[in-house]
């Protein structure tokens, strides 16, 4: 077989380690040829790639970021793109394309593969928020990055008795909000699932400080809302791709806080330093066995689908439902975290 892969998308920790392994898997095992398309569905769209082989995915494993580069495509160039694209397959030859992202890069791909392309996903977000699929790499990273941070964060914020409001990832989901949170022990968490009160949350910092608690901190997802009227806040729109701007939950938030309390706050915004560097360990396995399972999809016709985690087994779901809703945080995890801050 001859396959492409791309990055699209966010750049996230195990990127590389998919391309690494879908390369070993194919050419090492299966005799295959591999291309890398450069920059995502733009090296596709523009027929930009380099061979990949053994020696240029050596060293790789637990290199940050893509090789490959990566960037967003418009929905509307990417429809108006679509026999392009199908032209492009046919004169490189190409038997599947293992597309890796996030739920707009797994949105195209169904495109692509609903106009007949032969597609083979592989679920990528920091945000942990695709369907069908328990865990995405990338997450755990991101997690423990902003975990660090946070315990970090007390000790200064001890020492001055402020409150911090510490803004992570999490456009329209409250995951890596939700464990760091809770692993750090923070004392209030926000998440766009839940709008939050303004007044129930100064209530909490303020109890906190009427205890003799010299510092609170508080995780803000930087998609978290309040409840509608409850304070002043500012929205940012919508970028070109139709992405949602944020205009900064963690400034708005310490702002009002300060105003209620009487009391020194500070924003600490952690932005992509969660995305780069050094995946971790568990990233790094499963966006290997995302990459195998990838392959062996492709050898054995399964298009469609995305590779997926269910409990310790990777299986296949369709493409079309595992972006037909975003995986939010339930309910119940709420009454978890309550308990323990």
């Amino acid at each position: 077989m001859r396959m492409g892969v791309l990055t699209s998308g966010g750049d996230c920790p195990g990127l590389n380690a998919v391309i690494r392994s879908v390369t070993h898997r194919a050419v090492a095992d299966h005799g295959d040829e591999v291309i890398g398309f450069r920059d995502g569905w733009r090296g596709l769209l523009e027929c930009d790639y380099r061979k990949l082989d053994l020696d240029a995915v050596g060293g790789i494993l637990a290199q940050g970021g893509t090789i490959l580069g990566s960037s967003r495509v418009r929905p509307a160039d990417l429809r108006d793109g679509v026999e392009r694209a199908r032209e492009h397959v046919a004169e490189l030859g190409l038997d599947a394309i293992i597309p890796i992202g996030g739920e707009g890069t797994l949105k195209a791909a169904r495109l692509l593969s609903d106009a007949g392309l032969p597609i083979v996903g592989v679920p990528k977000t920091i945000d942990n928020d695709i369907s069908g699929t328990d865990h995405t790499f990338g997450f755990d990273t991101a997690v423990g990055v902003a975990t660090e941070a946070l315990d970090r964060l007390k000790t200064t914020a001890e020492s001055h008795q402020r409150v911090l409001v510490v803004e992570v990832m999490g456009r329209h989901t409250g995951w890596i909000a939700l464990h760091s949170g809770m692993a750090a022990g923070a004392h209030a968490i926000v998440v766009p699932e839940r709008p939050f009160d303004v007044d129930t949350l100064a209530k909490i910092v303020d109890e906190r400080f009427a205890a003799g608690k010299k510092f609170a901190i508080v995780v803000a997802a930087e998609g978290a809302k309040p409840q509608q009227g409850s304070m002043s806040f500012e929205t940012g729109g919508t970028d070109v791709y139709g992405h949602e701007r944020f205009a900064g939950i963690a400034r708005q938030l310490t702002a009002e806080l300060e105003r209620r309390l009487d009391k020194e706050a500070r924003p600490v915004i952690l932005g992509h330093v969660q995305r780069g560097g050094t995946p971790t360990a568990y990233d790094r396995v499963l966006a290997t066995r995302f990459g195998w399972h990838a392959v062996e999809a492709a050898h054995r016709g399964d298009f469609g689908m995305m590779t997926a985690l269910h409990g310790t087994d990777i299986t296949l779901v369709p493409l079309a439902e595992a972006v037909e809703t975003l995986k939010t945080v339930p309910g119940e995890r709420y009454a978890e975290v309550d308990s323990v801050l």
